[in-house]
């Protein structure tokens, strides 16, 4: 697979992600349904820590990756829920220390919302990856 960045600006790559990319020669397409800090019974963990929730859903999100034979480099778009845009910006450290050393920047959206399906988690990442 080939990625080809596309960015007109430059000011997201300061924050770790390419505007958009093409994918060029991939032939297998997973989209994953959005990844939250629960444990394998599905029961939230981490109520009220953002951090912990962050690396949680990180965790898991590596998971179903891994069970489809790819990695958070094959991911070609993420789309990140969250009840508190601030409190999760403070966390997207996380974000770099996973994906940084990867050389991995997919396209990412960030959007708040209102509450996520499960009470008392406060993110949730959408991915679409690609090999």
């Amino acid at each position: 697979m080939q990625r080809t960045a596309i960015n007109p600006w430059s000011w997201s790559l300061n924050l770790g992600y390419n505007q958009a990319e093409i994918i060029e020669g991939n032939r297998r397409q997973l989209n994953c349904a959005g990844q939250t800090a629960v444990d394998g019974e599905g029961r939230p963990q981490h109520p009220d820590d953002v951090r912990a929730q962050l690396a949680l859903t990180l965790t898991n999100l590596e998971a179903v990756l891994k069970a489809a034979d790819m990695g958070l480099a094959d991911i070609t778009r993420l789309v990140v829920y969250c009840t508190d845009v601030d409190e999760a910006l403070k966390h997207f450290d996380l974000m770099g220390s996973r994906f940084g050393p990867l050389g991995a920047s997919p396209p990412m959206t960030l959007l708040s919302v209102t509450r996520l399906a499960i009470p008392g988690l406060s993110i949730e990442i959408e991915a679409t990856a690609a090999d």
